[in-house]
């Protein structure tokens, strides 16, 4: 790892953040589908989509064809089952929004899932980019919406690419543990591999900065 890469995170512009086994310890469409007893079969397909080994749009259409959760359980689980955030996330987060520096979620995951953990780390709801579940009127299953770049492989680039021309970030960070966070790295200006809940090691070999503890990128701002 060079000092090059900690140099530009004392001055990064933008950090966005996976969500699922970076910001919160779960993975979240494992979760639900545990909450609807369908965890084993759903979670042979995650490990497949993170290592890359399946489309992703195919492996989160299949996950949710097995899950077709209903409105209604989306909302029972996150009244019952709140996430756990990652040590240090919060005092990471809080940091950068002292030195004005703008948090996004850039997630694979249900935006109906991620907003309650962007309100606990005070970043604003449009700052989420992540997939919406679709329902129909009587509350049952009905899709997700195929018109989300992130519901596709490399769809967190896209998301990345449209935040630097909207806003001109030109030190823009991507911090994740899997491996669509790595790919994304361009255009994100530079990436850092996370491995705080799970290692992969894929990610860890290419990553020039990889951290096991959010406390290295707190102490290194500080």
């Amino acid at each position: 790892m060079t000092d090059t890469i900690k140099d530009l995170w004392r001055e990064a512009d933008a950090v966005c953040f996976d969500v699922d086994s970076t910001v919160i310890q779960e993975e979240a469409i494992d979760e639900v589908a545990k909450f609807c007893n369908k965890g084993s079969e759903v979670q042979k397909l995650t490990s497949s989509a993170m290592s890359g080994k399946m489309d992703f749009r195919e492996a989160l259409s299949a996950r949710l064809q097995i899950i077709k959760p209903s409105l209604q359980q989306i909302r029972n689980f996150i009244k019952d089952r709140p996430f756990n955030l990652t040590p240090g996330i919060k005092e990471l987060v809080g940091l950068l929004q002292q030195k004005n520096v703008p948090v996004y979620l850039i997630s694979g995951g249900f935006r109906g899932l991620i907003g309650p953990i962007a309100i606990e780390l005070s970043i604003p709801l449009q700052h989420i980019h992540a997939n919406k579940l679709k329902f129909f009127l009587n509350g049952d299953y009905a899709g997700f919406d195929e018109k989300e770049p992130t519901s596709k492989n490399g769809g967190k680039a896209e998301v990345i690419q449209m935040l630097k021309e909207k806003y001109g970030y030109t030190k823009l960070f991507m911090i994740g543990d899997g491996i669509t966070d790595l790919e994304a790295s361009p255009p994100a200006d530079a990436f850092i591999g996370f491995g705080g809940n799970v290692v992969r090691e894929e990610v860890k070999s290419k990553s020039k900065w990889y951290i096991e503890s959010f406390q290295e990128l707190i102490d290194t701002l500080q």
